[in-house]
């Protein structure tokens, strides 16, 4: 084959390889944009009214914990961390007893609710999915953008805080950060005290900080 000849087929060979690499490409970028598409429609689909997002009764966030649904009229449906990024745990004393709280946050006239109340026994309790938005910081945003745990007693009795409910709700809070990426620090694990627009002072001056940042951390390690 002459040098003309070689040159010729070397033309055809790059034109072909050329058209098929467009090809593949616009393949390529086809399956992409219907894989984004899928993406966006898979978030969007279930607030069309009517439809619904798939939830399985009874299913809680953190093995161990029991589900008793708190009034769907405390919470609202979301997509969380798709449409509002989770970047916060808010810790709450309920001021009250175990039962009364559950009371209330199934009462729909109360308008609040958090997604888990831990008791001075340990006992963990979840009433509200992560995926959803309580209605237990008082403050729009940090609703939406946090897991609200609320925990048995009051701010003014230090035996409200046992070792059980520490250690309960540290491995709680260390899962939520594992899941959410959150650092464990004091800007992404706050009282409720330190929510914006609100007048409440939990968990008060009795709970223990540095205990509990101590159990959180160390949970994070521990084998799963």
């Amino acid at each position: 084959m002459g040098s003309e000849d070689r040159a010729g087929a070397k033309d055809d060979t790059d034109r072909r390889l050329g058209r098929r690499a467009l090809l593949v490409g616009g393949a390529a970028a086809a399956v992409g944009t219907t894989v984004l598409a899928r993406r966006e429609v898979s978030r969007l689909w279930w607030r069309l009214p009517g439809v619904e997002r798939p939830r399985v009764a009874g299913a809680v966030d953190f093995r161990g914990a029991r589900w008793v649904a708190a009034s769907a009229a405390n919470w609202r449906r979301a997509n969380r961390p798709d449409d509002y990024p989770i970047d916060r745990v808010v810790i709450h004393v309920t001021q009250g007893s175990y039962a009364s709280a559950v009371k209330v946050f199934r009462d729909p006239s109360y308008g609040a609710a958090a997604h888990y109340i831990v008791r001075k026994d340990g006992r963990l309790t979840q009433l509200v999915r992560e995926l959803d938005v309580a209605f237990h910081a008082g403050n729009r945003q940090y609703n939406e953008r946090s897991v609200g745990i609320e925990h048995e007693g009051f701010v003014t009795e230090a035996s409200s805080f046992t070792d059980a409910m520490y250690a309960t709700s540290a491995r709680l809070t260390a899962a939520i950060c594992s899941r959410y990426g959150l650092p464990v620090d004091r800007d992404h694990i706050i009282g409720h005290v330190q929510v914006p627009g609100t007048d409440h002072t939990d968990p008060g001056p009795h709970w223990d900080w540095h205990r509990y940042m101590r159990l959180v951390r160390r949970a994070g390690t521990a084998p799963r």
